[in-house]
């Protein structure tokens, strides 16, 4: 039985997605009746406290009648005014029969929110203009599984994900949003949705996370190689790298070398394993500086778009380097959190 209703609401989940019928749509081409609702909209969300954990009852649980739920009442209609004229008995018992089935359709589909315990973990940052995945956990604290259970960012209903909770357990659904500008972006609000078990009601909620996203800019696709480093205190030193971008001085492996410090080309010609000797690489010090970036625009954005692909690459080559953000100084440093400090500032400034 359990493997029957999963199968239904599997069913139910694919044709009754909400649908979207102005996304994507320019705000010129809205009708009018649509800047109202907008209004209406925002005014109700800010009334919402802000949550990463919420916990659905009666209270923020709301139920309507679905498209399939305004014809089947249409159709109840015309069958209680034919029985009425042509005194059919049968026609009683069709039309009170699916009216209360329609009854019990409503409070089963309530019952599969109400309960539930939503829970959002801090979000990944990400790129301007790349999505950031939402994990959305539902927990379960009943007894009974929770069917057809429909999460979605509310500026995109139609784009969301479908579950199943299981009694006592919980389940994660990921959504997702596309940030077009850098900086921390606060995580939209986010629909929850039933139309189990008939599809003749919608029951949902509105939850407005706390948590905020931190949006680093988008990478240069083709930025110039890494800039000529800087010698230490000005003393002459040996120049970081060759015209041709490749880095000077090798050495023998070591075990224990990261890999992205090993030579492979060199490797490739001579059967040998070799890698960068960082202590003459960093003989000169790798500044990223935002007044010497350039762009091809001109633009801020564009210079901290090359920045942020000089960091990446930086990071990548494993070597030092330090960024110069206007009245902000991060001093050479590799690895993760010196990557991540850089990306933030850029993020930031």
């Amino acid at each position: 039985m359990a493997n029957l209703a999963q199968k239904l609401s599997q069913g139910w989940a694919q044709s009754l997605k909400p649908s979207a019928p102005h996304a994507g749509v320019a705000p010129a081409a809205l009708p009018p009746w649509w800047k109202p609702r907008q209004r209406l909209q925002r005014w109700f969300e800010s009334r919402l406290p802000l949550s990463d954990t919420v916990t659905l009852t009666q209270r923020n649980v709301y139920v309507l009648p679905s498209g399939a739920g305004g014809m089947l009442a249409a159709t109840l209609l015309v069958l209680l005014v034919a029985s009425i004229n042509y005194q059919l008995n049968l026609g009683y018992l069709l039309t009170f029969l699916l009216a209360g089935s329609a009854v019990v359709a409503l409070h089963v589909g309530h019952a599969a929110l109400r309960g539930l315990t939503l829970h959002l973990p801090p979000p990944t940052p990400a790129f301007a203009g790349q999505p950031v995945v939402l994990d959305v956990s539902l927990t379960n604290p009943g007894r009974s599984a929770r069917y057809g259970i429909w999460v979605a960012v509310q500026e995109h209903p139609a784009q969301g994900s479908w579950c199943d909770v299981p009694p006592g357990g919980s389940s994660t659904v990921q959504v997702a949003f596309a940030p077009q500008r850098r900086g921390r972006h606060r995580v939209p609000t986010l629909l929850v949705e039933t139309r189990y078990p008939l599809g003749t009601t919608r029951c949902w909620t509105v939850w407005r996370p706390a948590a905020d996203v931190l949006v680093y800019p988008a990478p240069e696709p083709h930025a110039p190689p890494l800039p000529p480093g800087e010698p230490h205190g000005g003393g002459a030193q040996a120049v970081r790298r060759h015209d041709s971008g490749e880095f000077e001085g090798v050495r023998a492996y070591r075990r224990g070398d990261p890999l992205k410090l090993v030579v492979w080309k060199k490797m490739a010609k001579s059967d040998q394993l070799v890698s960068r000797d960082t202590v003459h690489v960093q003989a000169t010090q790798l500044w990223l500086d935002a007044a010497s970036a350039g762009s091809a625009d001109g633009s801020l954005e564009g210079r901290l778009s090359r920045l942020c692909a000089w960091v990446l690459r930086a990071d990548d080559e494993g070597v030092d380097y330090g960024l110069r953000l206007g009245g902000t100084t991060i001093a050479p440093d590799h690895g993760t959190a010196h990557r991540l400090r850089c990306l933030e500032a850029l993020a930031l400034c």
